[in-house]
Order: structure tokens, then sequence, then C-alpha cells
């Protein structure tokens, strides 16, 4: 009897260490918060963006993507590339990149309002164009890229290693 007394209570224990991870793991998960998948920053030339398509319609093919650009007459420059999946619409929101270029300590901060966004994954691909972005060559030394709300709540951040240093 004893012994089935100890195995019921190394059960037990084991079931309640069960039940506090799966509690742990989900209250970890907030349901209904963007998720950012993926964040891709790179240079980009012009013509990269050039479609076949756009010859015939003069309009910009994104392919899907949502491109915004701090200058949106010059294409070149350095993108964040970011998939998200968002669990509801969000409409009124901006996007907010700080960077820290090697030349100067403080960073210098760009806002692009952003198209409303629909439920699902969806591709962003902000970019730092025209005289916002130095040339092919530069590299930021640190950036963070933030999605606010309307109230200007942070939906989500992403950043450089060096960002947090």
């Amino acid at each position: 009897m004893k012994r089935n007394l100890a195995q019921i209570f190394s059960f037990s224990s084991m079931l309640a260490a069960v039940a506090i991870v799966a509690g742990c793991a989900s209250s970890g998960s907030k349901s209904g918060a963007v998720e950012v998948v993926r964040v891709w920053p790179e240079y980009r030339a012009a013509e990269s963006f050039d479609r076949i398509s756009e010859y015939f319609s003069d309009k910009e093919n994104t392919g899907g993507q949502i491109v915004l650009r701090t200058r949106p007459e010059s294409r070149e420059g350095y993108y964040f590339f970011t998939r998200v999946k968002i669990p509801a619409d969000i409409s009124n929101a901006r996007i907010v990149i700080d960077v820290i270029m090697p030349t100067s300590p403080d960073p210098k901060i760009h806002s692009l309002p952003v198209p409303p966004l629909r439920k699902g994954t969806v591709l962003l691909n902000p970019g730092l164009t025209g005289a916002d972005w130095p040339d092919a060559k530069a590299r930021p030394t640190a950036w963070r890229m933030r999605l606010l709300a309307a109230d200007g709540a942070e939906i989500f951040a992403r950043q450089s290693y060096l960002w947090s240093k």
C-alpha cells in the first residue's frame, strides 16, 4: 500500500509540474499580439524593385509587399523587410525607425505612416531612401524599428543587437 501511495504522489507531482509548465507556456504567448516572424535589413538598389508589369502600366508592382519610403521619389536605400502575423486589422499606425550611423552616435528618427493592415501575414518593407540614406556601402551601426498604434502604443519592436548595448 505504501508503494502505491508513493506512486500516486509521484504521479500527482508530475501532473502538477506539467500543469505549471503548460500554464507558463500559455501565459507567455499573448493571444492577440502581433508576431514578428523575421526582419531582413539590407540595402537595395532602385533596379531591384523593377517589374516588367511596370513598363506597361507605369505603376509600381510591389509584389504583395507594403513598401514604404522616407523619400517616395527615390527607391534606392536601406530597407527593413519585415514579415509579421497580425491577429486583427490595424489602422492609423506608424513605423518608426531609429538609426545610428558610424558617423554620429546620435540616432536619426524616421516616421512613416502605414496603410491599414489586414489580419493575416503581412509583408512590410519600410525603407530609408533618397537623402535619408548616404550610399550603397553605408551600413547602420545600430537600428530599432517599431510599429506604433494611433495612440502611440507600441504594437511591436525589433532592434539590432548593438541597439540594446
